[in-house]
């Protein structure tokens, strides 16, 4: 298994390398630690649409169709992403085109030209883009479902943003933005895959003169994992409700995250776990049903979601609700543990195996813990795990505590279901 190499330039920028030997490919990256949780009420969805906007046209390469045409031209592909707390752009393509990726990802984050009437063409595209997210409550339901968490604070908006903020975006409204966050001390660039020579020299020769800046830190999250339960109902006309039903959790660095990993697992990892075995198996109430853990740097859910009848809704609330209490009420058999376990173990392997796999997942780590990470090192954490620090961990996390369930559907009292979970 490739191991990763962090090297800093003398303005603080890091460079991150993951070297596979038999690959012909690489993956060029830039994962910054800037998201929608570094937006205020004012800004909200401006990291996503700067994510757009770096797309649209930079002097060099003046046009949206400049920048595809090259990209075209090297048989490459090219994107990028938004998160709350981390925002990613990449190029991937044969190995001979490394310094060509690398030009046009760089031009991109330090040239673009935020061109007022792109801007405003663009808006259109993200009120599109907006109205797709809220008209598909799979998705749309990860938002409720945050919301109830996190309430009125970054983490509790949609990155995707408001419609009156993206309307009211300005060029001002993005530079201030870049300005503030996009800095060598927050970004990191990640190569994987065939890295070819010359690739330290390369990356100084085109960031290594970007100034350093102090850009602070966002605020902190503020949660109350009380013992009460919470309902959030978003009410939606449609022929199957989808909900999102959990506790809070642990941030990305707290030391039971590996015990946490195989917990989720255990409840809602792959067709054999307990959540797809009972609400859909046996019981047939659930199409899709997952039970999944999402920590932040400074918080964290364990939930599961599901689409479900809209008229077996409370036998699924009821269903999902007993499953997370009786993992925290009952010892974790041998056997169970052992499968969570290979199966976090198969599927780490398995995201590691592509060079923009590998190499994201390295970026991911050293942007948000500053933690360059050691692939095998994982695999020996998760060996440690035992099956009485799954249960403690499900103590602490769901005995005891208040259920948050979020819906979306054809309903509007949520007292109601609010006593599915007493």
């Amino acid at each position: 298994m490739s191991t990763f190499r962090l090297e800093r330039l003398d303005n603080g920028l890091r460079l991150l390398t993951a070297p596979m030997e038999s690959a012909q490919s690489v993956t060029c990256a830039i994962m910054l630690a800037a998201g929608s949780r570094y937006e205020t009420p004012d800004t909200n969805g401006i990291a996503h649409f700067s994510e757009h906007m770096f797309f649209k046209g930079t002097e060099k390469r003046p046009t949206a169709r400049d920048i595809s045409m090259e990209i075209d031209a090297i048989g490459g592909e090219f994107n990028a992403f938004t998160g709350k707390e981390y925002t990613g752009y990449y190029v991937k393509c044969a190995a001979e085109s490394r310094d060509i990726a690398l030009d046009v990802l760089v031009d991109m984050l330090r040239h673009s030209k935020f061109d007022a009437d792109e801007i405003e063409r663009e808006k259109g595209v993200i009120i599109e883009e907006m109205n797709m997210y809220f008209d598909t409550p799979r998705d749309y339901i990860g938002g409720v479902y945050d919301e109830l968490l996190y309430g009125d604070q970054p983490l509790g908006w949609d990155i995707i943003g408001r419609k009156e903020t993206v309307r009211g975006a300005s060029r001002d409204t993005f530079q201030s933005y870049l300005e503030r966050w996009y800095h060598p001390s927050r970004m990191v660039v990640g190569i994987g895959g065939a890295l070819g020579d010359g690739l330290h020299e390369r990356i100084a020769g085109l960031l290594g003169d970007l100034p350093q800046a102090e850009t602070g830190e966002p605020s902190a999250t503020r949660v109350s994992p009380n013992g009460t339960p919470q309902v959030k109902v978003h009410t939606k006309q449609s022929d199957q409700a989808h909900i999102s039903l959990g506790v809070y959790s642990y941030p990305l660095d707290h030391p039971d995250r590996y015990a946490l990993q195989i917990l989720s697992n255990i409840l809602g990892g792959g067709m054999s776990s307990r959540l797809f075995t009972e609400v859909r198996e046996r019981r047939g109430l659930a199409y899709y049903v997952f039970g999944i853990n999402h920590s932040y740097t400074d918080a964290g859910s364990l939930f599961a979601q599901a689409g479900v009848d809209i008229n077996q809704i409370d036998d699924a609330i009821t269903t999902i609700a007993a499953e997370l209490r009786k993992v925290a009420d009952e010892p974790i058999p041998g056997a169970e543990l052992e499968k969570a376990r290979s199966f976090a173990k198969g599927r780490f392997v398995l995201q590691l195996e592509s060079p923009q796999g590998l190499i994201m997942f390295g970026l991911r780590r050293e942007v948000l813990e500053s933690a360059t990470p050691d692939p095998q090192e994982i695999l020996r954490e998760l060996d440690k795990v035992t099956a009485e620090d799954v249960s403690r961990v499900a103590r602490d996390l769901i005995g005891g505590k208040g259920l948050r369930l979020a819906v979306i559907g054809p309903f509007d009292d949520a007292d109601r279901l609010e006593r599915l979970l007493a």
